[in-house]
């Protein structure tokens, strides 16, 4: 996911060279709803976790060593992204794998666009210095109701649905926490995209390999949708994709590389109705607008109310 955003940047007067990248990344993250089901085909839930990051975190350690970049030397540099290798990839990586075995792809598509939602009430819980204004308040509440019709909740859900519901929340929560915190201590560390890239995967790799190990990571033989949806989550979907984020986040900045969220539910929707047959209901997808509205209003696309200018300091 998208790390940090900086809404006052002006946008306009950029080169628009980042723009297939983001197209990019859209489809390709759009897609991993898709991979998640057909490697759990295969594997448990830490290993489609595990799986997906050690194989994005070896093709990258290839590609930084073919063009050798340099890679953090530093200690505390190293704590700070493994920090947020574990709130962007290892933890959530497994919560949407898990919840996947219980929800369908498309609703995972769904809910991963709560992920503005949850960076604002991080930020206004635990990141005050960064100010949260009215319409982002409007925003977060348009979002809960979003999720409501989503998830079903007004209309009841069944028992074992709420395991899957609650995971992907989680996830989404944790990338709400990784957004500040990256934008804090990670972002402006003085390292090329592949080097980022390749430390925070590599990282999330290590930090569930215990895991893996302790636990298994099958539960069925091996199937081709199996093989080739882990190749295609790892190496692209994990590895790749995160060069592109760090690509975008630079080149265009951080409010405009978080608008990804608008892309990949879209895609995960038609991927699970095509190749799934996956059966969406009416709520879901205006459930699925609201929580689009939630996330322009969160992150500062349009207003509903005027507010008033901060005066300045003198």
């Amino acid at each position: 996911m998208v790390t940090g955003w900086d809404s006052r940047r002006d946008h306009s007067k950029l080169p628009k060279k980042w723009l297939p990248g983001f197209i990019a990344l859209g489809i390709i993250w759009g897609s991993s709803f898709l991979f998640i089901k057909w490697g759990l085909l295969t594997l448990n839930s830490i290993g489609v976790a595990f799986l997906r990051c050690a194989i994005g975190g070896v093709t990258l350690l290839v590609f930084a060593a073919l063009t050798r970049t340099k890679l953090p030397n530093k200690l505390v540099e190293w704590l700070h992204i493994a920090v947020v290798a574990a709130l962007l990839n290892s933890i959530p990586g497994y919560l949407f794998a898990y919840g996947e075995t219980h929800v369908s792809s498309v609703m995972a598509g769904l809910l991963n666009a709560t992920t503005p939602l949850m960076t604002v009430l991080v930020i206004s819980v635990a990141f005050r210095e960064q100010r949260v204004n009215a319409n982002q308040m409007i925003g977060v509440v348009i979002g809960f109701l979003g999720i409501a019709l989503v998830t079903g909740a007004l209309s009841g859900l069944k028992a074992n649905d709420w395991h899957g519901i609650l995971a992907l929340l989680g996830a989404t929560f944790c990338y709400g926490v990784s957004m500040p915190y990256s934008k804090k201590y990670v972002s402006k560390l003085n390292y090329s995209t592949t080097a980022l890239a390749t430390t925070q995967v590599s990282c999330a790799a290590i930090l569930l390999a215990p895991f893996a190990l302790f636990s298994g990571i099958t539960h069925a033989p091996w199937q081709s949708k199996s093989v080739w949806g882990m190749l295609a989550l790892g190496a692209v979907g994990t590895g790749f994709a995160y060069i592109l984020n760090f690509n975008t986040i630079r080149a265009a900045g951080s409010a405009i590389a978080s608008t990804v969220t608008f892309i990949t539910p879209v895609i995960a929707t038609i991927l699970g109705i095509w190749l799934l047959h996956e059966k969406p209901s009416a709520s879901q997808g205006i459930g699925g607008v609201l929580v689009f509205i939630s996330a322009a209003l969160v992150q500062k696309r349009f207003r509903i109310i005027k507010e008033r200018a901060v005066p300045s300091a003198k």
